[in-house]
Order: structure tokens, then sequence, then C-alpha cells
């Protein structure tokens, strides 16, 4: 039991990567906190913890909304008692095409969801950490914010911006024993694939994007979820500003 005695939020965690973290912390031991815009999918995954003898509470929620991390805050404080660890996973893309046609709309969606979420869960849990001694911060960026593909330009920069938001927030809260470490998934087997690829989800189509990765699969939520236990545990108390590529060579 890895993470035993610890409480972990989990943002993102109704699906994909997050349900993963979130399942597999449970086995280790962990309360979970399941946050997901989509309530249904948190209380499903709260209950399947629940079934299998985990401990874990949904907290339905936006984060691109402030008081939406409040109250996030509130449930893990009233429900266990205090948070260890804190992993934004919750993510967004515009579909792959042609930089000139992302719209507006489209841009703004990318960067509150994947970077402005990262504000408010600094400003929301920091002051928590320094109260209390220490905690960490897992933030799901991607590959795609060191070898960026053509056609997902501003998701690109917003994978980027949080690799290096993570490093310096490393460097400046290290005093405080707080640790932040990224985790940079390959594409996935999640519900954004097509839209990381901008076509259908054809095994053709899927070959083209295999063959750029030197293991020639996909990551899974499993794989995500092994490197968030690692950063997440004990065996990580020296690890900070770290962005550790989960990609099967991908990046090298």
């Amino acid at each position: 039991m890895r993470l035993q005695g610890k409480t972990a939020i989990v943002t993102g965690g109704g699906s994909g990567f997050g349900e993963g973290i979130a399942k597999t912390f449970a086995r280790e031991g962990a309360n979970v906190v399941v946050n997901d815009i989509n309530g249904a999918a948190a209380e499903r995954v709260a209950s399947e913890i629940a079934v299998s003898g985990g401990k874990a509470i949904a907290v339905p929620g936006d984060v691109t909304r402030q008081a939406d991390w409040q109250t996030l805050f509130d449930a893990a404080i009233e429900d266990f008692g205090s948070v260890q660890v804190v992993v934004n996973n919750a993510g967004t893309t515009h579909r792959n095409k042609p930089v000139m046609d992302i719209s507006e709309a489209e841009f703004d969606r990318v960067y509150a969801v994947n970077v402005k979420s990262l504000y408010f869960s600094i400003t929301q849990f920091v002051p928590y950490f320094r109260k209390v001694g220490g905690g960490s911060f897992i933030n799901v960026a991607s590959t795609a914010g060191v070898r960026p593909r053509p056609g997902l330009v501003w998701y690109n920069g917003s994978k980027a911006a949080v690799i290096i938001a993570s490093k310096a927030l490393a460097v400046e809260l290290g005093p405080d024993r707080i640790r932040v470490n990224c985790i940079n998934p390959v594409m996935g087997e999640t519900g954004l694939l097509s839209e990381f690829m901008g076509m259908e989800d054809t095994p053709a189509n899927r070959q083209k994007f295999l063959a750029t990765i030197p293991l020639g699969r996909l990551s899974t939520p499993q794989d995500i979820a092994n490197a968030a236990l690692y950063l997440a545990s004990d065996d990580a108390e020296f690890i900070t500003g770290v962005a550790l590529e989960v990609d099967g060579g991908r990046c090298v």
C-alpha cells in the first residue's frame, strides 16, 4: 500500500487517464477525491472504487472556475480531513487542423482547461500545503509540449506552458516542501484520440501514429497511473521539477 494514509484529488477523474490514476491510487490505499465536469462519470468511478473496497468521493466541477476549486477543497477536507496530493489531469484539445482554422473560442477553451486550471489549483492548495508542511502536485502535460505535432499548435503550446510552469513552481515551492512534477503521456486510447489524430480512428489511420512510437503502441491509463503512483509516493520524496515522459520512446 504505497499511498496508505494519503488523500489525493484527481481532476478529470471520470474517464481515461484520470480514471486510471484514481483507481490505482485507491488500490494503493489512498482516499481519492474524483473530480470531473461530468458528474455522472465522477460518481461512477467513485462508486466502482468503493465496490472494490477503496475509499472515494465524487465532486463534480469545472476546473476553469475558481469557485469549483474551493468546493473541491472543502469536500476533501470535510470527508477525509487532509490532502497530500493534487493531480491536475483534466485537459482538452482543439481538433487537429491548420492553425488558421482554430477559432478564438477553441483557443480560449484549451488554455482555460489546460493552463488556467493549474493557476487555480496552485492558488487554492499552496497556502494549505504551506500550513501543513508540504504536499505534492502532479500535472499531466503531454509529449506535445516537448515534440509538437503539426495541426495542434495551440494545444502544444498549452502543454509546454504546463511543463515550464511546473518546473518553475518546483523551484519556487521547494523550500516549502511542496513537490511539483509533470507526466508527459504520448497519445493514448482516451475519448480525445480522434481529436488528436484529426481523422477517424481506423486501424490504418492509427498505424500512422504508431509508427512514430518506438515501442509500437499508444499509452494506456494504467501506464500513466503507474507513473503518477510513483510521483505521489514517498519513494519520490526527493523528486521535483521532473517532466516524466511516458511515451514508448516517442521523444527520444
